[in-house]
């Protein structure tokens, strides 16, 4: 019996793979973007981990979301121990999903509307308030997220082909929260539990990806020198909002994510982002003397010990 990893991304395994391996956990990874599912045949026994990403199309893996959802419902419909399973891909994939769930949980969010095509977007803008971004409803790595004065210059943006359009069509158009202190707060839960909570710079834009393999484009790369100055430990970080978020993440059936928020300079904390394919900063681990990566570790060798002796006792009874 193994615990299998789901993912997409052959980059950002390493730190996973070391720290399985390390634990002495049997893992094998399970690459998803088309095959075949023979849905009267059971699926193999074992811990199912999800690290589906929802950029996982700007990667040309077009068909993973799709595929994994399969592989989701097949899994679950068998009845086996899945992490981050089927309901918690969604809140992945979509941060409509992601904004109408905090919401619904009383936590405050960024005054947002969906736009679903890019030629209501800029007719929209125009009776929005002033200065707003934009963003990919489905996205990871800061995916179409762009601060604009106004709806004229959204407007020369689409002229000038500066804006892609969403692989589902839907735009985010969303108040912009001025930082108080000119950082995000990103509160990492593991096993749902709270690890640690680091902060990021806003001053080197939108695309926050902590992970070292994390390459969004040639002006941003937050690995070595560019993660000490953009990633940081919060220390003794100890909000009521963790309390919130882990309710929220055991409600949702989270186990493992990255919650993000901005604290304003009004006051408000507005929580705009639930990662549930988090990934884990060296330098921020380094601060906090635990890495992520072997927390997710050894959750996830506990999970599949538990599960193969609750199956060694279902087979003796």
């Amino acid at each position: 019996m193994k615990l299998y990893v789901l993912h997409e991304n052959d980059e950002w395994l390493p730190p996973f793979a070391d720290a399985l391996d390390a634990e002495g956990v049997p893992w094998t990874p399970w690459f998803l973007d088309g095959g075949v599912i023979d849905l009267s045949a059971p699926p193999p026994e074992g811990v199912f981990y999800s690290r589906m990403s929802a950029s996982s199309h700007t990667r040309g893996h077009i068909r993973a979301k799709e595929h994994t959802r399969s592989v989701l419902s097949w899994l679950e419909a068998w009845d086996r121990r899945v992490v981050n399973g089927r309901r918690v891909l969604e809140l992945e994939m979509s941060k409509v999903d992601q904004l109408t769930a905090l919401a619904s949980a009383g936590l405050a969010v960024p005054r947002t509307l969906a736009v679903v095509g890019t030629e209501r977007l800029i007719e929209e803008a125009r009776a929005f308030p002033v200065p707003f971004i934009t963003k990919h409803n489905q996205g990871g790595k800061g995916l179409g997220v762009q601060r604009f004065e106004d709806a004229d210059a959204l407007e020369q943006a689409h002229v000038g082909g500066g804006l892609e359009e969403p692989v589902d069509h839907t735009w985010l158009l969303q108040e912009y929260i001025e930082p108080a202190d000119g950082f995000i707060t990103r509160v990492e839960v593991v096993g749902s539990e709270f690890l640690y909570a680091l902060a990021a710079d806003t001053s080197h834009g939108f695309q926050l990806c902590p992970a070292d393999a994390c390459q969004v484009h040639d002006m941003f790369c937050p690995t070595g020198e560019h993660a000490a100055r953009i990633f940081s430990l919060r220390e003794g970080f100890d909000d009521p909002i963790i309390g919130r978020y882990l309710d929220f993440a055991r409600r949702w059936g989270i186990e493992i994510a990255g919650f993000e928020f901005i604290e304003s300079a009004d006051g408000r904390k507005l929580t705009y982002d639930v990662n549930t394919n988090t990934n884990y900063n060296a330098t921020v681990d380094a601060q906090a003397g635990r890495a992520g990566s072997a927390a997710v570790a050894r959750f996830l060798g506990g999970l599949l010990e538990d599960h193969e002796q609750d199956h060694a006792l279902l087979l003796r009874t």
